[in-house]
């Protein structure tokens, strides 16, 4: 028991932001898969196997980044990097958690089971496309955006003899919010990236931040207004209504704050719209579970 500090420091228990932003996306596609309240199964199912996920996708990260991270002032303190958790260990850790996430998809059905490979195998590519890959950003957005279609599977099933049954056991609505939860984690992880976008041009990470350059800003914000408009056009005749409208004008104004806070590009409100990034997520959440609710 010695150990379980260390190991909640691992997995950024103290700092829920990462498994919210995870949460958020994945509730609002159960609840408009379902056409409201998804049941108390896939709720737990989806609540903790987010929770597990992103805690084994941590330990991963911090293997992957241990060399790197030494050099991060923000980084440097993390256990695998100061050796106070060694990589064995981590990697076990990661390895227990994945499991267990993985025995919760069990009690869905085949077509989430087989769609849960892919979004482990995004959770396995991403810490290490920050070493080749321009915008890795974007590798992020699709591991941090697979509940969507998982949560679609879980609530309709479908054929999974083949990938044609897969693919057209899943409708168009799953892919189309995917995409434009993949353009906000775009606009989070942006700012995410300027925190350190110093320390990975001296250690030469890449990173969205880093590519886009003085334009990071401005495709921050407009990735935000993809993200926003997509979510607008996608639940034409789902969920919109008076609630709805609501929830998306509250989203507009943490966008614009989100504006003031990294327009400077200081460390401090760049990390900080990041953090606070998970209130966006669920001003839609709340929108579109409580317009069902109405209906």
């Amino acid at each position: 028991m010695h150990r379980l500090p260390l190991y909640l420091d691992l997995i950024r228990w103290n700092r829920p932001a990462g498994w919210l932003l995870l949460l958020w996306p994945t509730l609002s596609a159960l609840w408009i898969a379902a056409g409201g309240f998804p049941g108390w199964h896939l709720l737990s199912v989806f609540t903790l196997g987010t929770i597990l996920m992103r805690s084994a996708g941590c330990c991963l990260n911090d293997v992957a980044d241990r060399e790197f991270d030494l050099h991060v002032k923000r980084t440097a303190q993390r256990p695998v990097t100061r050796g106070a958790v060694s990589v064995r260990e981590a990697l076990a850790v990661g390895a227990v958690l994945a499991l267990l996430a993985f025995a919760l998809v069990l009690t869905t059905n085949t077509v989430t089971i087989f769609w849960s490979f892919a979004a482990l195998a995004l959770t396995l590519v991403y810490p290490y496309a920050k070493r080749f890959v321009s915008m890795p950003q974007a590798v992020l957005g699709l591991a941090f955006s697979f509940g969507i279609p998982m949560a679609f599977a879980a609530v309709r099933g479908g054929d999974a003899s083949s990938w044609q049954g897969l693919l057209g056991s899943m409708p168009a609505l799953a892919w189309v919010l995917l995409l434009g939860n993949l353009f906000w984690v775009l606009a989070y992880d942006t700012e995410y990236a300027m925190v350190d976008r110093d320390d990975d041009v001296r250690i030469g990470m890449k990173t969205s931040a880093i590519t886009l350059g003085r334009f990071d800003v401005l495709a921050v914000m407009a990735c935000y207004g993809i993200y926003l408009l997509v979510w607008v056009l996608a639940l034409d005749g789902y969920a919109r209504g008076a609630i709805f409208w609501i929830a998306i004008v509250i989203a507009v104004a943490q966008v614009l704050w989100h504006y003031r806070l990294i327009r400077e590009r200081t460390r401090e409100g760049c990390f900080k719209a990041f953090r606070l990034n998970h209130w966006l997520g669920f001003t839609l959440f709340t929108g579109t579970a409580l317009q069902y609710a109405s209906q």
